[in-house]
């Protein structure tokens, strides 16, 4: 990347952030998947920070055994100290470390995204109350756990009951949805409150991400085959049901559902339905009912003209400058060009891996902190506290990013690109 570093020095110049780093990551055969979702992660920043925190202490004790915690942490440690301000890093621990953790990523098949994020932060946080639980074993060395609210809990030995620990992957990813049902009968409304660290959201073409997040807490009734059991009437009724968020994250991770399946056909169908995402994103469908601001921050985008197969890229805002990520490739891009990844506008036909197509996207939101002091799960960023960067395709897929448009979305190479999330762990190469 030694011209392609010096390209994107120059086209900074004295803007140049002081003191961060932008660096591509090598691509294994099939690792694009793993090196979009890790660049939007690296420009997170409240989760970087607790990160190299997390590595410097450990490092302090010097008794930390490798897990993926430890090589993330190694990663972004190397990243971040790196003497250049450009070039290209190998994540070959880290990619060695998660095949050996989990055998769905050691083919070379097409991977999915989405299904990596949830792994990665649910392994990390694993790894995190494993650590807690052992230092909490020692006798007089630590103060009482922070409880998470409305949390599942856990039996102890003695029989008393705990909640779990609270880490700082959860205080950064994780919110609360309530699903309140409401009998027709005797109007008793039953919540049940549960944890998320990403919200997948079902499309519709010439949509937005707004209108998709309206339709994810719409009522729902409750009828004939599908009633509900009223504990009060001790009976099948009718019912009404919504799902709101009752405590957003303070990074929100939205994935949007590209991929169905088809049952005539046998097969999924990618839908490169046109979805409309803000770069400054109100949240209304709350449980207080008041508007949460979030600013984007991050998209992971999959551009393909099908399930099976593909490249993951990503794009990242980065004080107040977006770029695009593609593997070992970074480049600066105008803000406008985040909008040439909404989605194609017109659909395909379905029998059929030919037309227009359009990629997959993840959106992060960060909610703005000054407005919401809570955890929030997405790829918006708050503006406050979040390290915004962009992450971009190959040079060889665009000729001129700036000239790219969702209206002409057959590119050079054939590959189409839209907006979309995957759904399923599906098969895609690099």
């Amino acid at each position: 990347m030694g011209a392609a570093g010096s390209k994107l020095e120059k086209a900074l110049g004295d803007q140049f952030p002081e003191g961060e780093r932008y660096f591509g990551l090598e691509n294994f055969g099939n690792t694009c998947y793993c090196n979009s979702v890790l660049q939007a992660l690296y420009f997170c920043a409240p989760f970087r920070e607790q990160l190299l925190e997390y590595y410097a202490n450990s490092k302090n004790t010097g008794d930390a055994e490798e897990n993926l915690l430890t090589c993330l942490a190694d990663l972004f440690t190397q990243i971040s100290s790196q003497k250049k301000k450009t070039g290209v890093i190998a994540p070959k621990r880290f990619v060695q470390r998660l095949k050996k953790q989990n055998e769905l990523f050691r083919s070379y098949m097409h991977q999915d995204a989405h299904e990596f994020l949830n792994f990665l932060l649910n392994e990390l946080v694993d790894i995190l109350e494993k650590e807690a639980q052992a230092v909490k074993s020692e006798p007089e060395t630590s103060s009482p756990p922070e409880k998470t609210a409305n949390g599942p809990k856990h039996a102890q030995a003695n029989g008393v009951s705990k909640e779990p620990l609270v880490t700082w992957v959860h205080k950064n990813f994780q919110g609360i949805l309530t699903n309140e049902t409401r009998c027709l009968q005797c109007e008793t409304v039953t919540a049940r409150d549960e944890t998320f660290f990403d919200l997948s959201l079902d499309i519709e073409q010439n949509s937005s991400i707004t209108s998709c997040l309206k339709n994810f807490s719409s009522t729902e009734t409750l009828n004939a085959e599908d009633k509900f059991f009223c504990d009060k009437c001790c009976s099948l009724q009718e019912a009404q049901k919504r799902m709101k968020i009752k405590k957003p994250p303070h990074i929100l991770v939205i994935h949007l559902k590209r991929f169905k399946y088809i049952e005539q056909l046998g097969r999924y169908k990618k839908l490169s339905y046109r979805v409309v995402f803000p770069l400054e994103l109100k949240l209304s469908n709350t449980v207080e009912d008041a508007d949460i601001e979030y600013s984007l921050f991050a998209v992971v985008v999959h551009v393909g003209s099908g399930p099976n197969h593909g490249h993951y890229v990503s794009l990242v805002k980065s004080h107040n400058h977006w770029l695009f990520f593609d593997d070992e490739n970074v480049e600066m891009i105008d803000e406008s060009a985040v909008q040439t990844f909404f989605g194609s506008t017109q659909e395909y036909s379905s029998n059929t891996d030919h037309g227009k197509h359009g990629a997959e996207v993840r959106l992060h939101l960060v909610r703005e902190l000054f407005m919401i002091l809570v955890s929030l799960v997405g790829c918006w960023g708050s503006r406050s506290k979040i390290a915004n960067g962009v992450t971009g395709v190959r040079s060889s897929y665009f000729s001129d990013v700036h000239v790219c448009r969702m209206q002409v979305s057959i590119l050079s190479h054939g590959i189409l690109v839209g907006l979309a999330m995957i759904s399923t762990r599906l098969p895609c190469e690099s």
